[in-house]
């Protein structure tokens, strides 16, 4: 499409914080057409666009056809607030738009999910009801794959290797809520009396769900799950930096014929969607994943109106190898643990405590190992790579701070440490486009201990690992929990006793001896410390969407009940207290 005329060019800082302003050099450059008409628009303001090649009185423009609404009410719907710009991490080239939530949006969405709820439609709805529907997503969820997989991997930039191993998994968290709803036994509790007592769970409500950049499905699938088996309407609001799959998942349900109103998705930023949900008085419960301090604040507010709150939030994972272990399963252990999703996990083990004999040997298996992956990147598209890139230039910029520092410090760089900029030898993808950054490890130097550094202590959310030896059980401990965090841990050895001993004493939500990262629907996942409070999974998930309701019934007969339940009668005599 050829147009003349005057181009009102938007700066590259609204649609992507952390670069520079466009100039009329860039190649690719966003901007906004003003005072155009186009009889198939309805906002032609709103809508962006894709300039690639500009002269003195011509611009050739190509309409983003990507374009994604909020799910409201069981359909697509445009939100008020102003669109987000999706990126494909591995290139920096923005792919779709999507619309975002207003607080006028917000306050809408919540008041009508209240009326659904308040229905009866879905949180009276007979149990075998709602687990023959989750058992259906589980099933809509299977066909869907090849289609989702390849969203979640362009929205995230995580290699499609391991979005083909994880995003099938997700079925199991529909199918475990199913089959425990059928098979949920209610306590009878014992009552001195003619008095029968016994325990319900009720729904609570609206629930807030804010789900992370790293894991969009995932996540979101961990929270819905149980949300959606106790009989709750739900507002999710995902990242504003991967809000496409939760969307999609949505029009599934729908299909599975999960009622309108019930699952409604407002992608958004934090400021303005996030605040204006977790605010909303309405709101019975706030369920998040995310940073430490988002956390705390989220949580302050949920406090102030008394809304239910579950958090998993930020970690340092400790993974230590003692002397016992099997050293060249330790290492596939420790890569696998540090490096999955390119350290973009909260439970990615950052901190590899290695006892001193066997600490040279494990760093250079490490070293080859892990430049054995740098190797092996590619495009994320392609099932060779073995890592993807991070998801943002902000992401990019945090590691390469905290790494940096660390240098300035004077620690030993023991491989990577800085951003990659070549081209591929896998399939020459061109890192500089994207966000690449590589496999890298740190230790101790002769003059600097990495556990005085920032990134001992910091979340960098990326590809890096520090590495430290330690003598004894006791040092390992201490090294360990030498942190504010304490979601996941691990421990390598063959010394099963060991292995309990220390498993005991670390303080964290989860523990794994010889293996990271095993994730199972009925297995609690959740933090201590600064990492969270309650916990996803199980049947602690379900409970926390619940509230208890207590009922006592008195059988006794009306003779009975006149001789021993009149406590203001005239005379004397035992009458019963309460």
């Amino acid at each position: 499409m050829n147009l003349e005329g005057d181009l009102d060019v938007k700066t590259r800082g609204g649609l992507w914080p952390g670069k520079p302003p466009l100039t009329y050099r860039d190649p690719l450059f966003i901007g906004q057409l003003r005072n155009h008409r186009f009889p198939h628009l309805k906002s032609p303001s709103s809508v962006c666009f894709c300039v690639t090649r500009l002269t003195v009185t011509t611009y050739n423009i190509a309409i983003m056809e990507n374009v994604y609404k909020m799910w409201v009410e069981g359909k697509e719907a445009e939100g008020g607030a102003e669109q987000l710009a999706i990126e494909d991490p591995a290139t920096g080239e923005v792919f779709a738009q999507c619309h975002a939530a207003s607080a006028g949006d917000v306050d809408s969405v919540v008041k009508t999910a209240h009326k659904v709820f308040k229905s009866g439609v879905w949180s009276k709805a007979p149990r075998h009801v709602r687990a023959d529907t989750l058992d259906r997503i589980a099933e809509l969820l299977t066909r869907s794959l090849p289609r989702l997989i390849e969203l979640e991997v362009r929205q995230t930039g995580r290699a499609i290797r391991e979005m083909n191993a994880q995003v099938p998994t997700l079925t199991k968290w529909f199918k475990y809520y199913a089959a425990l709803i059928r098979t949920e036994e209610r306590s009878v509790l014992p009552t001195v009396g003619k008095l029968h007592n016994w325990i319900d769970r009720k729904p609570l409500g609206v629930v807030a769900q804010i789900t992370p950049f790293n894991h969009p499905m995932l996540i979101a699938v961990k929270k819905i799950a149980p949300a959606l088996a106790a009989g709750n309407s739900i507002v999710l609001k995902p990242s504003e930096l991967t809000p496409l799959t939760s969307i999609e998942l949505g029009k599934l349900m729908k299909e599975a014929g999960l009622p309108d109103g019930v699952f409604n998705v407002l992608p958004g930023d934090g400021m303005t969607t996030g605040k204006a949900l977790v605010e909303h008085p309405l709101i019975k419960k706030v369920d998040v994943t995310g940073g430490t301090p988002a956390g705390r604040a989220i949580g302050a507010i949920a406090g102030r109106n008394l809304a239910h709150y579950t958090a998993e939030l930020g970690g340092k994972a400790p993974l230590i190898v003692f002397e016992q272990a099997h050293v060249d399963l330790a290492v596939n252990g420790i890569v696998f643990a540090s490096f999955i999703a390119s350290g973009q996990t909260c439970v990615a083990a950052t901190r590899i405590i290695v006892q001193n004999k066997i600490l040279d040997q494990v760093v250079e298996k490490l070293k080859a190992k892990v430049q054995s992956i740098e190797r092996r990147m590619g495009s994320p598209k392609n099932v060779e790579s073995m890592m993807g890139p991070l998801i943002s230039a902000k992401q990019l910029g945090n590691v390469e701070t905290l790494v940096n520092d660390a240098k300035d410090a004077g620690v030993t760089i023991v491989t990577g440490g800085q951003r990659m900029n070549r081209q591929s030898s896998l399939d020459d993808t061109d890192f500089s486009k994207g966000y690449f950054y590589p496999p890298t490890i740190l230790a101790d130097s002769a003059s600097r201990k990495i556990v005085d550094t920032r990134i001992w202590k910091e979340e960098a959310f990326g590809p890096v690992i520090v590495v430290v030896g330690f003598d004894t059980e006791e040092e390992a401990l201490n090294l360990a929990n030498d942190s504010e965090f304490g979601l996941g841990a691990a421990i390598w050895t063959q010394d099963l006793s060991q292995a309990f001993r220390v498993s005991e004493n670390i303080e964290s939500g989860i523990c794994w001896v010889n293996t990271h990262h095993r994730n199972d629907p009925s297995s609690p996942w959740g933090g201590i410390k600064s990492s969270g409070v309650g916990s996803e999974n199980g049947i602690d998930a379900y409970n926390a969407y619940t509230t208890s309701k207590s009922t006592i019934i008195n059988y006794a007969t009306a003779q009975e009940g006149l001789g021993s339940d009149d406590w203001f009668r005239e005379g004397t005599g035992e009458v019963r207290y309460g």
